[in-house]
């Protein structure tokens, strides 16, 4: 099954459906960057990167809430992703030149607190596209 055919949605999904949804993004942030290059504000890119992933029958909602939690379940309030693939997968963005820890921890700190277990950090502002994937356990 190629990389751009339809991604199976799966309420919790394993890892290896996760893996397959995280290499697309990846090919499409890609051809995104290759496309687009650099120097865009981050809405260009996050509008780009929802439109061809729709265009590939993914499920894709941007600028989605998602709850924030304490420990013990209390409910604190709600963050906005950039892009919440498939209801399983957080995608964040960012157009800057260089990702600092503050973005990193930034985006740990929503998994943990939404409670999701994976992620996805994208920057399109540097000549070289740069992603990480995060996994909560």
């Amino acid at each position: 099954m190629a990389s751009h055919e339809k991604y199976k949605k799966t309420q919790k999904a394993a890892p290896v459906e996760i893996n397959k949804l995280c290499d697309i993004i990846r090919e499409t942030s890609f051809a995104i960057h290759t496309y687009h290059r650099n120097g865009h504000l981050e809405k260009i890119y996050e509008n780009a990167l929802a439109h061809r992933l729709k265009k590939m029958g993914l499920r894709i909602e941007q600028q989605h809430p998602l709850n924030v939690y304490d420990e013990d379940g209390t409910l604190l309030g709600e963050y906005f992703t950039d892009l919440f693939v498939e209801d399983c997968l957080i995608v964040e963005l960012e157009a800057c030149r260089n990702i600092s820890d503050e973005h990193i921890a930034q985006r740990l700190g929503y998994l943990k607190s939404a409670r999701i277990r994976s992620g996805l950090l994208v920057n399109f502002g540097a000549p070289k596209l740069y992603i990480k994937k995060f996994v909560m356990d």
